[in-house]
């Protein structure tokens, strides 16, 4: 199914995976400016479908892992610019622990797109980001994970990022 990123509001389902003050993330970089960055792994939330159900499915296709007990932790609004296209996503923000335990003991290890493309999965410690290093999307999220403002997920967060 073609997933443009214009013309509509998207909503996703991204996962902060923890592990002590770590945080895991996969690794991208933007193809027109070359801009790297962060991202939680997650992804589209198909029509119909609830979005616990879609951060289930993401994971199984991004990391093929299964993962245990999620918890809607926020919800929160990003409007990037990508491949020189503006989007628009409302980011339903979880927290889940990995069924496959042994990942939290791996530095990395490798996800797939749904495109094919590979990308590196990281524990990223939370207090090690900042000016030097690349941004953690959506805008705010760290912010919010630093802060203890997840505990109330009725809480819109409005991220107004210019990048992916």
């Amino acid at each position: 199914m073609d997933d443009p990123l214009t013309g509509y509001i998207r909503a996703i389902a991204i996962c902060v995976f923890r592990n002590g003050n770590r945080i895991l993330v996969g690794d991208a970089r933007d193809p027109e400016t070359n801009h790297v960055f962060y991202r939680p792994p997650g992804g589209r939330i198909e029509f119909g479908e609830p979005s616990e159900v879609a951060l289930r499915r993401e994971m199984r296709e991004e990391l093929n892992v299964d993962i245990l007990d999620p918890i809607l932790i926020g919800v929160m609004e990003n409007l990037f610019t990508f491949d020189g296209k503006q989007g628009h996503e409302i980011v339903f923000v979880f927290d889940a622990t990995l069924a496959d335990r042994s990942l939290y003991d791996c530095d990395r290890f490798v996800g797939t797109e749904s495109d094919g493309a590979e990308f590196n999965a990281v524990w990223l410690d939370l207090d090690a980001i900042g000016p030097g290093t690349p941004p953690v999307y959506p805008d705010g999220l760290v912010e919010m994970l630093k802060n203890g403002q997840q505990e109330d997920a009725c809480r819109l967060f409005h991220a107004d990022a210019r990048k992916a």
